[in-house]
C-alpha cells in the first residue's frame, strides 16, 4: 500500500485502473437480511478512502434497489470509482419473485437505460452479462454489449459466469475487460479452464464471494439456525443441514494460518484470492461484500497478507473436501456446463 492506499491494476488489456480489491455491493440493500443504511454509505466512503475504486452492483440486487441506493455516492466522486453493473436476470412479470435469464438483444437495451436511470449516469464504466442464456449465441450477446460501447452507453464490458470455450467466443467479438465468477478457498472449479482461458486472453478475473459468502470467516456455521429468513445463504445447499457441519469442520487450517500471521480467517481467505495472481499469473481483483467499515478495513489490510508456500499447502486439500454444490441449480454456473 502506498499511503495507506490498495496498489492499484488494470482491468483487462485497454480497462480501466482500479484498486486490486473491489466491493461488492449487493449486501448493502439486498440478500443478507435487515441493513443500515447509513453505515453502508459510511462503509462506502472509507472504502474509497483505502483505495477501493471497482464497486459492483447489478439490475437483479432487489429489482433496481442496489442501483439507486449507489447513485448518490457514484455521483459524488465520479471521477474517482468504476461502477460496475449487470444485466441478464429478467423479472417475469406474473411472478416478481421469480428471475429468468434473458440475453436477448431488446432486453439487453432495456436493461441498459433501466440501470443508467438508476444509476444517474451517462455511462455504465463496466457492463456485463449476468448469466448465460444457451439459447442465445454468446456472439450475439456480446455483439449486442458491443454496440453498447460504440453508442458510449458503456465504456468496457464483462463476463460472469461463463466457460473458457463462451470467453473466447465473447472475446473474438469484442475485448472483454473483466470475468466473474465464484472462487475462493471452497470454491476452484474455475482453475481447470477458465483461469487458463483468461490468462491466455488477457482478461481481469474478478471473484465473487471470494469469503465463502461469509463461510470462511467463521461469521456463521449454519445458515438455517444462524442467520435471520430473510437472508438468501439460507438456500444454498453448502450452509445447511449436514453439509454446514461439514464444511465447518474445513475452516480448522484456515484458523490456523490466520493464528500464524495474526490476523483473521477471513483475511486469511482474502489472501488466498489475491494471492493467485502469481499463482496463475492474470490480474485478480475479488470483490468481497460488506455493510461495515470495519470489514472493509479488514478486508483491505489483507491485501497485506502474504502467505508461505507452507501456507498454501495446509490450505490446498480444503475445495475438493468442500460438501454440497455453489447453488441448488448448478446449470447457471460456469460449472454446471463445462
Amino acid at each position: 500500500m502506498t499511503n495507506g492506499k490498495i496498489p492499484a491494476v488494470r482491468l483487462g488489456d485497454d480497462g480501466p485502473e482500479v484498486g486490486v480489491q473491489g466491493l461488492g455491493c449487493m449486501g448493502m440493500s439486498f440478500g443478507y437480511g435487515p441493513t443500515d443504511a447509513d453505515e453502508a454509505r459510511a462503509t462506502l466512503e472509507r472504502a474509497l478512502e483505502l483505495g477501493v475504486t471497482l464497486y459492483d452492483t447489478a439490475d437483479a440486487y432487489g429489482a433496481g434497489e442496489n442501483e439507486r441506493f449507489l447513485a448518490p455516492f457514484v455521483k459524488a466522486h465520479r471521477d474517482d470509482v468504476v461502477i460496475a453493473t449487470k444485466f441478464a436476470l429478467a423479472i417475469p412479470p406474473d411472478d416478481p419473485t421469480r428471475r429468468i435469464i434473458r440475453n436477448d438483444a431488446p432486453y439487453i437495451r432495456q436493461a441498459v437505460e433501466a440501470s443508467l436511470e438508476r444509476l444517474d449516469v451517462d455511462v455504465i464504466d463496466l457492463y456485463y452479462m449476468h448469466r448465460r442464456d444457451v439459447n442465445v449465441p454468446i456472439e450475439e450477446t456480446v455483439g449486442v454489449m458491443a454496440e453498447l460501447v460504440r453508442e458510449g452507453k458503456v465504456k468496457h464490458l464483462g463476463l460472469s459466469e461463463v466457460t473458457a470455450t463462451e470467453l473466447r467466443a465473447a472475446q473474438a467479438v469484442h475485448p472483454i475487460a473483466a470475468l466473474q465468477s465464484e472462487w475462493s478457498l471452497f470454491s476452484r472449479d474455475i482453475e481447470a479452464r477458465v483461469v487458463p482461458a483468461a490468462r491466455e486472453l488477457g482478461v481481469t478475473l474478478v471473484p465473487y464471494s471470494p469469503l465463502g459468502r461469509g463461510f470462511l470467516t467463521g461469521s456463521f456455521s449454519n445458515a438455517e439456525t444462524d442467520l435471520t429468513s430473510g437472508d438468501f445463504r439460507r438456500q444454498q445447499p453448502r450452509f445447511t443441514g449436514e453439509n454446514a457441519a461439514a464444511n465447518a469442520a474445513l475452516l480448522e487450517p484456515v484458523r490456523t494460518v490466520a493464528e500464524s500471521h495474526g490476523v483473521s480467517p477471513g483475511q486469511v481467505a482474502l489472501a488466498w484470492v489475491q494471492q493467485q495472481t502469481a499463482v496463475h499469473g492474470l490480474p485478480v481483483v475479488p470483490i468481497p461484500g460488506t455493510r461495515k467499515v470495519s470489514r472493509i478495513e479488514e478486508n483491505t489490510a489483507a491485501t497485506k497478507v502474504e502467505l508461505t508456500e507452507k501456507d498454501l499447502a495446509l490450505l490446498e486439500p480444503i475445495a475438493a473436501q468442500v460438501a454440497g454444490d455453489r447453488y441448488p441449480d448448478m446449470r447457471f454456473a460456469s460449472a454446471g456446463r463445462e
